[in-house]
């Protein structure tokens, strides 16, 4: 990894760091939500459903953002796209920590999903224009593992903010926390260049058109298949990451050392499994990379299903498992930034990556009415497969 960065010039890793920070001070904002899901429940008096629903709305709505903040940036610009993007998703979470009632919570969520679903989209298509092709892969790799420093950052905070503060106003401090990436905007502005546009601009479509400018036919193939990819990679990493700190604490009866300890590992696992994918990925192409990991992750998640595994063996298992699943999204964006023109490749990158959270947005409140009958987890002797298990099979 040192070795390309060493070889990038000042804008390539300029751009870098206002990528890889946007979407770890993203994955901050969007994490911090499944700490305080227990905090949530009790202040606002809802069900585990009722918490399910928050997450499957921002996953719902950052699909639709995902698909927009590409099409911004086709019309109006990357670095403009990515300024407006970071914002909303800041201004969102911030305005969470305000939240009076469950109906608002869900509205700023719906928003914060747009913000952080089309800022993913902005920071990879301009990085993927401005890093050298033999470079892209590891980049954009790079890029995806800032999910995991901004989910450990969210697990670290969150344990320092329950600690020391009430937990009917912890909830909210963390929240007023996701203000903070709206200074990364100071930085996109002073730091950051467009990438040549392939067009003038009196030659570019209508914003509306360019929305719909995949699904002409000479790249809708592409936009077929990579929605379906797109299904494949999120199906159910959504629930497995909103409820898991809930299973672990509420099913496994973890302390929270124990419960941070899990999350610790999956999350390094994380990672270093965006890293590797990155650099394989350059190596033997995208495609050979995905099906590489995907046969992995299918592998390692029937040991996790189906194993009789003690707390200890979980822990050394979650390596594996963070970090086979990693790979398969950290070559999402390097690979669809390849099947587009520069005219709609920022709405073709948005669109497919973010067409599996409309699927897998049904995925959390799922696994929420599956345990008000079924419970989180297995109970003691039980054989039966958990709920949360079966979300995950199917990724």
């Amino acid at each position: 990894m040192v070795n390309w960065y060493s070889e990038c010039s000042p804008l390539e890793r300029r751009t870098f760091w206002a990528s890889f920070g946007g979407w770890g001070l993203d994955a901050l904002d969007v994490q911090m939500f499944s700490l305080a899901i227990p905090a949530l429940i009790t202040a606002f008096g809802i069900s585990k459903a009722d918490a399910g629903l928050l997450g499957s709305v921002t996953l719902f709505f950052g699909a639709f953002g995902g698909w927009l903040g590409g099409a911004l940036g086709d019309r109006f610009g990357r670095v403009r796209a990515l300024q407006i993007t970071v914002a909303c998703f800041a201004l969102a979470t911030f305005a969470c920590a305000f939240a009076a009632s469950y109906p608002q919570l869900l509205v700023l969520k719906a928003i914060q999903g747009i913000g952080f679903g089309a800022e993913w989209a902005c920071g990879a298509v301009l990085m993927a224009e401005i890093i050298r092709a033999e470079h892209r892969g590891k980049a954009l790799g790079a890029v995806q593992s800032a999910w995991a420093v901004g989910w450990g950052a969210a697990v670290l905070l969150s344990a320092l903010v329950f600690t020391y503060a009430p937990a009917d106003i912890a909830w909210r401090i963390l929240f007023a926390v996701g203000l903070i990436p709206a200074l990364l905007i100071l930085y996109i502005r002073r730091g950051l260049k467009e990438p040549p546009r392939a067009a003038s601009r009196a030659a570019e479509p209508p914003f509306f058109a360019t929305l719909g400018g995949i699904f002409h036919r000479d790249v809708l193939r592409s936009t077929l298949i990579g929605g379906l990819f797109g299904i494949g990679a999120h199906g159910g990493y959504a629930a497995l990451t909103t409820f898991l700190p809930t299973y672990l604490r509420e099913v496994r009866h973890l302390s929270v050392l124990g419960s941070s300890a899990y999350l610790a590992v999956i999350i390094v696992a994380f990672f270093c499994g965006c890293v590797a994918s990155g650099i394989i990925s350059d190596r033997i192409g995208r495609r050979a990379n995905v099906t590489l990991f995907a046969a992995a992750c299918v592998v390692t998640v029937l040991v996790y299903i189906f194993a009789p595994l003690s707390n200890s063996q979980m822990l050394v298992l979650g390596f594996p498992l963070g970090f086979f699943s990693a790979g398969i999204p950290a070559s999402m964006a390097a690979l669809f930034s390849e099947l587009y023109p520069a005219g709609v490749r920022g709405t073709g990158v948005g669109f497919c990556y973010n067409f599996g959270r409309i699927v897998s947005a049904a995925f959390p409140f799922l696994v929420a009415i599956s345990a008000i009958t079924s419970a989180l987890g297995l109970r003691s002797g039980s054989t039966r497969r958990l709920p949360i298990r079966w979300c995950w099979s199917r990724c």
